[in-house]
């Protein structure tokens, strides 16, 4: 790599999709920013890798779905970014009954109703449409103020208009409105999953977890939808990589920040570089570096910038997810057990495992008792029916597939360094046994064989994340999420306040997931960070 300069304005520590935003829009100032990426490659969570030896299929490893990502940032800097809209919500089978599954499609209004009959469930199709038109509400309204300095609670609430809303979605447990609403066992479980995506929560938990959760699900780009980012995550980042070397930011991956020091009008960011092929490609052998920056954003999680500020944490509210990933790729899409559904459809959309509302209040309480779910429930994407530039024109001819299941209520807890491969081990089984229970055949005889002779399926748990990303405890949002405004007493006294990236040092700001309207592949709190800087100088 080349010299790193003794000073700099602005150090961001972490190369994920949020540095890297705050990144380009601070180097496009002017600014000089340097990025310092532990990891081989910057991008963080937001990457595409060859996972399976000899394979060519480039999966989206961690982060696979896009919602949060405002047009403004990808107009602001210029992103060449596709993302692919899906025309099915959701498949559900029934669980015991596999033959028949709820289809959610978001073009043909009579066609999600007839489904709604097919399980019983008729009542719910008007039901099912008043709480997402509800949902739509909140959407319309709260998502042009995420870009934007911080509303308190009681502006929200007069954007909002809506009295009866406020008190269902934002101060009662999204289960009572969910179970006003929808009726049947499938449907609520459809609406409740998104309350509990990385979130180890009840429906009518008094902490409001899930409804924060659910808030930031149902708010992206004031409709809600998630879209399948075309050429992969990967592609995401590689965008704001290159957008912010391009306005003059230094990328520096292999630097292992050790320390963060503050002072009075500047920062201390010590960091160590080192083994072959760091930064630019040159091989060079470990060195350590003390530089100062006027500003250190921070793309890590509240946490690990504790650690690196050498603070006392508290042990007992250290951050944990509460989910297990499973990567595969598939030589074909599974047969299912509804005739009335192709392959295509099912998997076209979010597919749904065993998360009935019941079942998913079961899984609950069994994590919660400190067991493995008997039956886990998941939910999977299929990236390549939307986008299948992320295979090889080899393997897509051939007609293979990847697929992403994130299974739910496996919470951090469960796993310790001690029993992480056996752990994983038995997360992965349960997922594919919960998965089997609802298929026409077992997906084993879809998956495919890589060029070792190994199954190409692949287990993130909880601490896998941690090891490979730095993210402490799993927990994809870096830590709770919070509501997207302040409290009516809280201070604005700084810029930093204002856009909710706020330390207790001045001069460190959160730029990461842990950025209040963090969470997601959005850049949010990457441009959020970028400009309370930019008010501040």
């Amino acid at each position: 790599m080349s010299q790193v300069n003794p000073n700099y304005d602005v150090v961001i520590v972490g190369g994920g999709h949020n540095g890297l935003t705050a990144a380009a829009y601070l180097a496009k100032s002017g600014r000089s920013v340097l990025v310092l990426e532990q990891l081989d490659t910057v991008g963080g969570a937001a990457v595409s890798a060859q996972a399976f030896a000899g394979i060519d299929a480039q999966l989206s490893r961690y982060s696979y779905l896009v919602s949060l990502l405002p047009g403004r940032i990808i107009a602001d800097l210029g992103l060449n970014i596709r993302l692919a809209r899906r025309r099915y919500s959701s498949y559900t089978p029934v669980p015991g009954q596999p033959d028949r599954g709820l289809l959610v499609d978001v073009v043909d209004e009579a066609a999600t109703a007839s489904s709604f009959s097919r399980i019983g469930e008729a009542s719910d199709a008007e039901g099912f449409s008043r709480f997402y038109a509800k949902t739509a509400a909140l959407a319309s309204t709260l998502w042009p103020t995420l870009t934007e300095p911080l509303l308190t609670e009681s502006e929200v609430r007069s954007l909002v208009r809506d009295d009866s809303l406020w008190r269902e979605f934002i101060e009662r447990p999204l289960g009572e409105v969910i179970e006003a609403d929808i009726a049947g066992d499938i449907a609520r479980g459809v609406a409740f999953t998104d309350g509990i995506i990385g979130t180890f929560a009840d429906a009518h938990s008094a902490t409001l977890d899930q409804n924060r959760c659910f808030l930031y699900h149902v708010i992206g780009g004031g409709t809600g939808n998630w879209d399948v980012p075309v050429g992969g995550m990967g592609a995401v980042s590689g965008e704001l990589a290159r957008a912010a070397k391009q306005a003059g930011a230094e990328l520096v991956t292999r630097a292992r920040v050790t320390r963060i020091t503050p002072r009075p009008n500047d920062n201390e960011v010590e960091f160590t570089v080192g083994q072959p092929g760091i930064g630019d490609g040159d091989s060079q052998e470990s060195s350590d570096h003390v530089i100062t920056a006027r500003w250190v954003l921070s793309n890590v999680s509240p946490w690990v910038l504790g650690e690196l500020l050498k603070e006392d944490l508290p042990k007992d509210h250290r951050p944990q997810g509460a989910q297990i990933k499973v990567n595969l790729l598939l030589t074909r899409l599974p047969r299912l057990a509804d005739a009335s559904v192709t392959p295509e459809q099912a998997f076209g959309g979010t597919f749904h495992i065993n998360e009935t509302y019941s079942q998913l209040t079961r899984a609950f309480d069994q994590a919660r008792s400190g067991e493995i779910p008997e039956t886990i429930p998941c939910e999977i994407y299929c990236h390549s029916l939307s986008d299948p530039s992320i295979l090889s024109p080899e393997l897509h001819a051939a007609g293979f597939h990847t697929l992403t299941v994130f299974g739910l209520h496996t919470p951090h807890s469960l796993v310790t360094e001690e029993n992480n491969d056996t752990m994983r081990e038995r997360l992965v089984s349960g997922v594919l046994r919960s998965l089997n229970s609802v298929l026409g055949e077992p997906i084993e005889d879809c998956v495919a064989i890589d060029a070792e002779g190994q199954p190409c399926i692949e287990g993130k748990t909880t601490l896998d994340l941690e090891h490979a990303l730095n993210m402490t405890g799993g927990n994809i949002f870096h830590q709770p999420l919070s509501w997207p405004w302040l409290d009516d007493d809280a201070s604005l006294a700084s810029p930093a306040e204002r856009w909710g990236v706020a330390t207790r040092h001045p001069r460190i700001l959160v730029c990461g997931s842990g950025a209040r309207r963090g969470g997601a592949v959005s850049g949010i709190g990457g441009h959020n960070a970028a400009m309370a800087v930019l008010e501040s100088s």
